[in-house]
């Protein structure tokens, strides 16, 4: 895959069939989670209807902490009463991003045609998933030097390179929007 790049009517790219696989999979795993654990919605519920959510705390799982980040970090009670009236749109926008990426991305590779709007879309979602996977894999500022000295034994190997693969279809998808 040599990356998108534009096109008169948005941008474009090809992807194996492997590598559409690795996409969706990913895409799909991290919807699933921002949108696995949320509250159900009762019609009758006025608050769910505004989008008012009765969650006010940092998720504990550490992907999601870090997917649904404090407002106001040195706040904690700003920070609460803040994700109470984001954190559902935020959510649901996430996962939003996510079904524009499966629906657009052919299950068995392909060519894929982005309008502006859809481009957008895949620019959150793949960066929800190498947010994801860099707290999976514990990125920090000397995560170059990591990548460069994995052993390719060791099982974060191939993570780490779809993570690389990933900022480069982030870089190259920037790129044909410019």
């Amino acid at each position: 895959m040599a990356g998108f790049r534009a096109t008169s009517g948005g941008v474009t790219a090809r992807f194996a069939a492997a590598q559409a696989r690795i996409v969706r999979d990913l895409v799909s795993q991290v919807a699933e989670l921002v949108g696995g654990d949320q509250p159900s919605r009762e019609a009758d519920d006025f608050a769910a209807e505004l989008g008012i959510s009765d969650s006010t705390a940092l998720p504990e799982d550490p992907v999601l902490a870090r997917l649904l980040p404090d407002g106001y970090q040195q706040d904690p009670e700003a920070a609460g009463e803040f994700r109470k009236y984001t954190e559902r749109g935020l959510r649901d926008g996430k996962v939003a991003a996510a079904m524009t990426v499966l629906a657009t991305l052919p299950a068995r590779g392909g060519r894929v045609r982005l309008s502006e709007a859809d481009a957008q879309a895949w620019l959150r979602a793949l960066n929800d998933v190498r947010l994801a996977l860099g707290v999976r894999l514990g990125v920090t500022d000397d995560f170059d030097e990591l990548s460069s000295e994995i052993d390719p034994g060791d099982p974060r190997s191939a993570y780490v390179w779809v993570y690389h693969w990933l900022a480069f279809l982030q870089e190259s998808l920037v790129d044909a929007l410019s």
